[in-house]
């Protein structure tokens, strides 16, 4: 028995985001944004799709959107690779799912607090060892609250070190089936006794997908093993260019040969981030 990979924005979404994951989500979340408590009793998974009301304005696509109790909108967004520019994408995307709850003429009272989650499979906030932080508006001095209504939770996968034997709580439980279910074989005793979790289980579980649902599934995986792979390259290229060379004109080329090879797989944005080269030099390239 095998398990199709949580950290891939198809598996989270198909896991948490399904018709069949609204008890999978209820847990889910208690434990992350609530400390296990029941806070949530209910929810609606809703479309990702976030569409602008204004003309011009970007869309934007989630992995997961809800309701949950208090009217309250949650958003999720599992991110596996470290992307230029991600961390204004969250605030983007949670400032977006707080406005478009109106339409034109409305009241501005009709607005409700929005949750913005973001999973991630590599470190963002280097200087903490915490593996889920919260931020909120606040006085930058006396750090007092402005308002609670946008609110950014992020969960650091890498951060998560504890075993199985010593992940005793439900979001320590949570964290291992992120983090490790794709390199297990069944469902481990501890985690079964829980029934979200053992559901989570049987919708992850690779002998359930269907043909089309396996090639997306692939597809997916290959697209960021090339991306790893490709940053990686970048690395080593750059690094033996510079022990060989020595010379602004060798690393010049040696960068846009290197982003010659990148542009199939990355965006010119987090080309030029990896290179060094501006965005018109690697522009000139296509």
């Amino acid at each position: 028995m095998t398990f199709i990979n949580p950290k891939t924005d198809f598996a989270f979404k198909k896991i948490f985001g399904s018709k069949k994951s609204k008890e999978i989500l209820i847990s889910f979340l208690n434990a992350i944004l609530y400390q296990e408590q029941e806070t949530i009793q209910d929810l609606e998974i809703l479309d990702p799709y976030q569409s602008p009301r204004i003309q011009g304005i970007k869309d934007s696509y989630l992995d997961v959107k809800a309701v949950i109790t208090g009217n309250k909108t949650v958003i999720i967004e599992m991110q596996v690779l470290n992307v230029l520019g991600f961390e204004k994408r969250v605030l983007y995307n949670a400032a977006k799912a707080f406005s478009i709850q109106l339409g034109v003429g409305e009241d501005y009272n009709l607005l409700n607090p929005v949750i913005a989650l973001t999973i991630t499979d590599f470190e963002m906030f280097a200087d903490s060892a915490k593996v889920i932080s919260r931020y909120c508006l606040k006085e930058k001095e006396e750090l007092t609250d402005y308002t609670d209504d946008i609110e950014l939770v992020f969960v650091e996968l890498p951060k998560f070190n504890k075993t199985l034997e010593e992940s005793e709580s439900l979001t320590d439980k949570w964290l291992y089936f992120l983090k490790f279910a794709n390199t297990l074989k069944d469902v481990p005793p501890p985690m079964g006794t829980i029934p979200a979790i053992k559901q989570a289980f049987t919708i992850a579980r690779q002998s359930k997908l269907t043909k089309r649902e396996l090639e997306a599934l692939e597809k997916r995986e290959l697209f960021i093993q090339d991306s790893y792979n490709a940053i990686r390259k970048a690395k080593l290229e750059g690094k033996k260019e510079g022990k060989e060379e020595g010379k602004e004109e060798g690393r010049q080329e040696k960068a846009m040969a290197i982003a010659k090879e990148l542009l199939d797989v990355l965006d010119i944005e987090t080309i030029s981030q990896k290179t060094g080269l501006s965005i018109k030099e690697i522009q000139n390239l296509t």
